[in-house]
């Protein structure tokens, strides 16, 4: 058998378990990952990355993103950016969604599931074949919203925000979109 190492002969401020255990304090274990880097740090290369190839790293500055007007929507309602794949075309998209204030869709749901995560504003969102705005709960940039396929919902942002919701929505298109009642408008003035 071993001999077992006490760790206060190593560190004046560590901790012994009974039996003589060894019990790592926070500074042993940041310095032994230090001393393991050491060799790293003393070899006084640098490292060097390869050069990008945009044919494998397709990069798009914000600047570049190109908001367009909702189709068959109200005036001033909101905008879409497409950024891979599209709502129409089979396969994954990506797409951005600016909802301006004032604005909910009526209720409807997809034929598959969709992600959302809320990236600047307060997005409003309810699910249920009843709109009721009042009734609708606030998602925060940063949070995220799944929709499960084939369930009525509505969402929108509210009259009084002080700024649009961007959401970047993710899923398997086409996305088929049906209204809960195609005798109204799929869009509310809230």
């Amino acid at each position: 058998m071993l001999p077992k190492i006490r760790l206060d002969q190593l560190s004046t401020s560590s901790r012994v378990a009974a039996e003589n255990d060894v019990v790592p304090t926070r500074r042993m274990l940041l310095l032994a990952s230090l001393m393991a880097a050491l060799p790293l740090a003393a070899s006084g290369r640098a490292a060097h990355a390869s050069p990008l190839n945009p044919a494998e790293t397709i990069i798009t500055l914000p600047d570049a993103i190109k908001f367009v007007p909702w189709t068959g929507a109200p005036a001033h309602s909101g905008e879409v950016a497409t950024l891979y794949g599209g709502l129409e075309k089979p396969g994954p998209y990506l797409v951005l969604m600016k909802w301006n204030p004032g604005y909910m869709s009526a209720p409807h749901s997809y034929v598959t599931d969709r992600l959302s995560l809320v990236l600047s504003g307060t997005w409003w969102v309810n699910s249920g074949a009843d709109f009721d705005p009042d009734r609708t709960v606030p998602v925060p940039a940063g949070g995220f919203v799944r929709r499960v396929a084939h369930t009525p919902h509505f969402d929108g942002v509210k009259r009084d925000a002080k700024e649009p919701a961007v959401i970047a929505l993710f899923g398997l298109a086409p996305v088929d979109l049906t209204l809960v009642d195609p005798s109204k408008p799929g869009w509310r003035r809230v």
